[in-house]
């Protein structure tokens, strides 16, 4: 499914990707993208920032699941280590290992097409609560932002 489907806000960065949801249940969310050119370096495998957004959107997801009442998970810190180049389908599965009224603390791991791990993340994330400002809101096609 698509990550505004999921989550109800629409990223249009991960649109952008073709980020997919394909799992989430409480406290754990499954991403997967399929890797082309574009989205490659030079050496002809997943550029870092593609793997490091795929981990941070699998982290946010995962910690909204533990919160019925988040409108959004704003990523506050996030580490991620790059283990080994990326090629093919990349799968990254987060998990929340708490969450409180504002803040949650969530790990996970990026594999490739092959299943080799090609990433540890941990990440804390603030988590929004009703409609936000309008600052914080994407700006409606064909607009522009404040």
């Amino acid at each position: 499914m698509s990550l505004e489907k999921a989550i109800g806000r629409r990223v249009p960065f991960a649109d952008l990707l073709g980020i997919e949801v394909t799992h989430r249940e409480r406290g754990h969310a499954r991403l997967e993208l399929e890797l082309r050119p574009e989205l490659m370096n030079s050496w002809r495998v997943a550029h870092g920032g593609v793997v490091m957004t795929l981990a941070d959107i699998a982290l946010a997801v995962a910690a909204m699941t533990l919160d019925p009442g988040a409108k959004g998970a704003i990523t506050v810190e996030l580490k991620v280590s790059f283990l080994g180049p990326a090629e093919g389908r990349l799968v990254a599965d987060g998990h929340c290992l708490r969450a409180g009224g504002k803040l949650a603390f969530c790990e996970g791991e990026v594999h490739d097409a092959s299943g080799a791990l090609v990433a540890k993340a941990l990440g804390t994330f603030a988590l929004r609560h009703g409609s936000g400002s309008p600052s914080d809101a994407v700006a409606p096609e064909g607009g522009g932002a404040r």
